[in-house]
């Protein structure tokens, strides 16, 4: 039986409970919780956004699943949680990108778009008949001559980070960010660092068919992701500094 605090107010229509909750963001902030780690780290010449994708079966092919999306030629986004409302956000995100070049003939501003992004996640959760997105964002770009790295979360809320990650490993991740995590970290360096982290919570499984890497470098303001063969190189760099932990987390993200 629920609660007498929760009765009756995590139906179909999001409304306040009576001590000022929101039951049905909690629970879409549960199905983040729930999702594979991504992590995102901004260094002084680029952003790094990084997933592990856990792959759970021999049978599927690791290219079939995809955790970071390309927005624009200059933004690139990592997901945690529930995979097609990420995909829903995402295509929302790319043309809201579009409509702005053919209205200003110019490039979107990062932060302009994930505000964006956020204020149509906070529409879903004030109106009847719909739900809060169950997945959460990191977006990585770069405005002027500067890196940014934000992260959405289905409430509509918005922060940016230098260091930061989403899904069922976030509390080991950012311990690793927080005891590691420099102001004048290099791109390279960055990378190393967010693959220590995955590697932190990887539960003894920690291979290059599993991960996903996009970058962004202020020298081309480009996005792109890494090749299979970068991953690998370095994987295995990360792998021979690392001694085996045997990893802290425990869940299997979606």
């Amino acid at each position: 039986m629920q609660p007498p605090t929760q009765m009756g107010y995590d139906s179909a229509i999001t409304v306040f409970s009576p001590d000022g909750r929101l039951f049905q963001v909690e629970y879409a902030r549960e199905a983040v919780k729930r999702g594979t780690t991504a992590a995102g780290v901004r260094a002084t010449d680029g952003v790094a956004l990084l997933v592990d994708k856990r792959v759970t079966s021999r049978l599927l092919e690791p290219e079939s699943v995809e955790k970071i999306f390309q927005i624009d030629d200059h933004i690139g986004a990592a997901t945690s949680g529930l995979i097609a409302d990420a995909r829903v956000l995402v295509d929302h995100a790319r043309t809201e990108a579009q409509v702005n070049r053919a209205t200003y003939d110019e490039p979107i501003g990062i932060e302009e778009l994930s505000k964006n992004i956020c204020d149509f996640e906070y529409m879903y959760t004030q109106s009847g008949g719909v739900r809060p997105f169950g997945t959460a964002l990191l977006i990585a770009g770069v405005n002027d001559s500067r890196a940014r790295l934000f992260e959405t979360d289905p409430s509509g809320a918005l922060l940016e980070y230098k260091a930061t990650a989403i899904g069922s490993g976030r509390n080991e991740a950012m311990e690793t960010f927080e005891k590691k995590y420099t102001g004048d970290i290099r791109l390279e360096d960055a990378i190393a660092l967010g693959l220590e982290a995955l590697h932190s919570i990887s539960e003894g499984i920690f291979d290059a068919s599993t991960i996903e890497i996009g970058v962004i470098e202020l020298s081309t303001r480009k996005f792109r992701k890494l090749a299979a063969s970068e991953v690998k190189d370095h994987v295995d760099r990360v792998k021979t500094q690392t001694p085996e932990s045997g990893g802290k987390g425990k869940k299997k993200g979606k």
